[in-house]
């Protein structure tokens, strides 16, 4: 008798086993392709006056505009649409990968009322390689069916409309409507924006570089909205010309000057 409840216990345990391992191999699989997410980085503070960060942030977004002129978002896309569909597939993937994926994506489905009837199965094909394929189709149905009822398949221009969206949060939101629409709502804060804010110790209330929220209402009061949508560019492409993840290139930076942070970066 003994034995034999064993024999169970040892089957459930394997059972179990098997079960897990399982569950990792669909979690490899479903990420495949995203991007690694480093270490967040706790925000610090200058001691600062409000007044005295706002002139320092002039000067970073002059040296900037010097820097980067022509700024702009680096998703390849011709529409409202497409660049919507392309932002909520840059979630945790590089542009580079998102602009590889899109053109096939976007001949299969040219626009919502495609994307509306796509089969769930091959819009993941289409699109695994940008990694969690699988909620990315889901959202991406989800927010093409509701565009095509109530928007008469048109991508509404409005933050409150863009966020009944499925898949779309406020930096989806932002980048729609500051690249495509040219209105300044807000700051698209990505993973580049939040590293280099932190790193700039503009921030006053955000916990680390992932706060994008708080990292986004510390920016607002900063900067004039008309730069907005320009900043979050210029600052992406610092941040993947200059300011790197893991070796910022400190020495040759142009905003050393106004950074709290140069030559000191852990």
């Amino acid at each position: 008798m003994k034995n034999l409840e064993k024999s169970k216990v040892s089957k459930q345990s394997h059972a179990k086993a098997k079960k897990a391992a399982t569950r990792v191999k669909r979690s490899a699989a479903q990420t495949k392709g995203a991007v690694a997410l480093p270490k967040r980085s706790v925000a610090k503070r200058t001691r600062e006056t409000q007044a005295v960060r706002k002139a320092r942030a002039g000067k970073i977004l002059g040296e900037l505009r010097r820097l980067y002129a022509d700024a702009d978002c680096a998703l390849r896309h011709r529409s409202a649409y497409e660049l919507l569909v392309a932002t909520i597939l840059s979630a945790q993937c590089t542009d580079e990968r998102v602009n590889l994926v899109t053109p096939p994506l976007f001949r299969r489905f040219p626009d919502a009322a495609a994307l509306a009837q796509a089969d769930q199965g091959e819009l993941e094909d289409l699109i695994r390689s940008t990694g969690f394929f699988r909620n990315k189709a889901k959202n991406l149905v989800g927010m093409a069916q509701r565009v095509v009822a109530e928007y008469d398949g048109q991508i509404p221009d409005s933050m409150d409309d863009l966020l009944r969206l499925p898949g779309v949060a406020r930096k989806t939101a932002n980048c729609v409507l500051g690249t495509w629409f040219r209105k300044n709502v807000g700051i698209v804060v990505d993973t580049h924006v939040g590293r280099l804010a932190n790193r700039l110790r503009l921030p006053t209330n955000a916990r680390d570089d992932k706060d994008a929220v708080k990292i986004e209402q510390d920016l607002i009061p900063l900067f004039p909205q008309e730069s907005w949508t320009y900043l979050s560019h210029a600052l992406i492409s610092h941040g993947r010309a200059v300011c790197s993840a893991r070796k910022p290139r400190c020495a040759a930076c142009r905003l050393a000057p106004w950074c709290p942070s140069a030559g000191r970066v852990e």
